[in-house]
């Protein structure tokens, strides 16, 4: 690894060691053996093999809230990739989560020879098409369901809705049938190799379609295709939109209020994802849609957009104790506001707030009239957003 190219790059030596980082990174808040701050210093102390193969550096989340408060710029979620790189060259690798078993599935996915079955989902009330200007790339769903069948979700249903919504403004996009999960997971765990196969193949199925625009659910891949993408294809010449941001450019109309014979109420509060908030900076986009729909009201929890806490793993490396914590502290911030439901905008927030509720974790808050506990559910945003256009 070239150490003064990555230093450079990261602006890890600006580091003036103020301790911010650390105070404002939610695992360390958890893990007191975690510090940015720490390892930045064991790094730039003429030791950085040590943090390469130190087991620490794999639980940072890279969610960027370091970057938040770091009055010097330093790019630590960068570096942590870097590193991350370099310790997959040295076979120093993270414990993944559910035995690597999704780590595996995306390896296969490299395959140039794959075939898929990857389209029954797509129901006759959709409409989708072989060509055409718009794409709409529908991430690992398909495979989601599979895998964590025993937490009840239905990730497909938010690529449904969104085609719905797609197809509700004039939009009838394209839907690769032999598209490959997207690389992100591989590439923030440090195997950029098979990232970079990944990314090829669909880059080269892109190619073929030569859409004008690509739609996103999953804010992982959006994040992968518009800031990684153009790394290995160089600009792809293709506009790139969030299922939010494509639905409030065309301003819509929302006729149909939503939960209005729910004996829930209609009071909702919203995660925003690390990669479509701090990594994109789409932060308004979801709460203008939101404030337009009828009959609901929408309440902001005490940290939220640049300072909003994660959903407290990553990449399928960051599942133990420390991400509980960080689930359970973040649902009780959404109970605190009142709301029935926690909305999201990523499939794997959804996953991951639902396994954390469904393990046993409660998010409650103490009624100060009933003292009674507040239950709470997560849905994703698109679900709520197809009612409401119904």
């Amino acid at each position: 690894m070239n150490y003064d190219g990555l230093v450079k790059d990261t602006h890890v030596n600006a580091c003036i060691e103020c301790g911010k980082c650390t105070a404002n990174c939610p695992v360390a808040q958890h893990n007191p053996d975690f510090s940015p701050r720490l390892l930045l210093s064991l790094f730039l102390g003429n030791n950085p093999e040590s943090v390469i193969r130190d087991e620490r550096q794999w639980s940072c989340l890279t969610c960027g809230q370091c970057r938040v408060r770091c009055p010097m710029d330093v790019r630590y979620t960068e570096f942590t990739r870097a590193v991350r790189n370099e310790a997959h060259h040295l076979n120093s690798k993270p414990q993944c989560a559910h035995g690597g078993a999704l780590q595996s599935l995306m390896k296969i996915m490299t395959s140039d020879k794959l075939e898929q079955q990857r389209m029954d989902w797509i129901g006759s009330d959709v409409d989708v098409a072989d060509k055409g200007d718009t794409l709409y790339f529908v991430g690992c769903s398909p495979y989601f369901d599979a895998f964590f069948s025993d937490l009840e979700i239905d990730t497909l249903a938010i690529a449904r809705a969104s085609i719905r919504i797609l197809n509700r403004i004039g939009i009838t996009p394209v839907v690769l049938e032999n598209e490959r999960c997207c690389g992100h997971d591989l590439l923030w765990a440090g195997d950029v190799e098979h990232y970079r196969k990944l990314a090829k193949e669909n880059i080269a199925l892109i190619k073929k379609i030569k859409p004008e625009r690509i739609v996103f659910s999953c804010a992982e891949c959006y994040r992968t295709f518009k800031l990684d993408y153009p790394g290995i294809a160089g600009d792809l010449g293709i506009e790139m939109k969030h299922i939010t941001e494509i639905v409030m450019e065309n301003e819509p109309e929302f006729k149909h209020p939503v939960f209005q014979d729910s004996s829930d109420g209609a009071v909702v509060t919203y995660q925003d994802p690390c990669r479509l908030g701090r990594h994109l900076g789409v932060y308004d986009a979801p709460r203008q849609l939101l404030s337009r729909i009828p009959g609901l009201e929408f309440r902001e929890m005490r940290r939220k957009r640049e300072n909003a806490v994660c959903c407290g793993t990553n990449s399928w490396i960051n599942c133990d104790r420390t991400s509980r914590l960080i689930q359970d502290s973040r649902l009780r911030m959404a109970a605190e506001t009142g709301a029935a439901r926690l909305l999201t905008a990523c499939p794997k927030c959804y996953i991951h707030f639902t396994c954390a509720l469904k393990g046993g974790s409660r998010a409650e808050a103490a009624d100060d009239e009933t003292g009674k506990a507040v239950n709470i559910k997560v849905e994703d945003l698109a679900l709520l957003l197809n009612s409401a256009m119904e």
